[in-house]
């Protein structure tokens, strides 16, 4: 596994594929991901998964987080995202947080983040805020 920094519309195809294929692609397009610093882990040069981060006033959000569906159940955000929390670390970041699916939150509390209890829904998806402080 090969984790680089790319470039946000490299992340695109990803986002649209596993997170809303039902939308059109300009939905995961953000007005924002030109302000990010975008990540994909590679397996055998394949881009596998893929997430976006975006830091300010000692906080990092990370958004859109997505791996393949037949890359799924194998590790592969679970080491993209140790990268993260690492990359945040070194950095001087005090939190780290998501607005995670609430279906995908023990996958956060095994990283170690911790649901704030703050929900809101979009375009028929629950969402809670999951945190890290450092």
């Amino acid at each position: 596994m090969i984790i680089n920094e790319i470039p946000a519309s490299e992340t695109w195809a990803i986002r649209h594929k596993v997170m809303w294929p039902d939308m059109p692609l300009e939905f995961v397009q953000l007005k924002e991901d030109y302000l990010g610093i975008h990540f994909g882990l590679y397996n055998e040069f394949k881009l596998v998964a893929i997430v976006s981060c975006f830091e300010g006033n000692e906080e990092m959000q990370f958004r859109k987080l997505a791996t393949l569906t037949e890359e799924q159940g194998k590790g592969n955000a679970t080491v993209l995202m140790d990268y993260i929390l690492q990359q945040a670390k070194n950095r001087g970041v005090k939190r780290i947080w998501c607005n995670a699916r609430v279906n995908k939150k023990s996958f956060y509390e095994k990283l170690g983040l911790r649901d704030t209890r703050i929900t809101f829904f979009k375009s028929g998806q629950e969402f809670t805020i999951m945190e890290l402080r450092f």
